[in-house]
């Protein structure tokens, strides 16, 4: 696998979203009021969806780019059933 532009803040935003997590767990486990818990789990998503976006236009901007111009139909058609399980 290449190394792209933006893996370091990809990283970055894992970690967060794996801290955000721990924590919701840990609030889980302390029997937090259900919609504090609904909340955090909204922010985690939305969290993992603006991740997802990052890797996606990453993926457009290299792979995607090289495949096109080599002409490389099983790429594009991984990608078509990236995005199609992702939304």
């Amino acid at each position: 696998m290449e190394k792209h532009e933006h893996t370091k803040a990809v990283l970055n935003r894992m970690s967060r979203a794996i801290g955000h997590l721990n924590a919701v767990k840990k609030m889980v486990e302390e029997g937090r009021d259900c919609s504090e818990v609904l909340m955090q789990l909204s922010a985690i998503r939305s969290e993992i969806t603006n991740v997802s976006k990052v890797i996606l236009k990453d993926h457009l901007d290299h792979c995607i780019v090289d495949a096109v111009k080599e002409n490389d139909e099983k790429v594009i058609a991984q990608l078509k059933c990236a995005i199609d399980r992702l939304i």
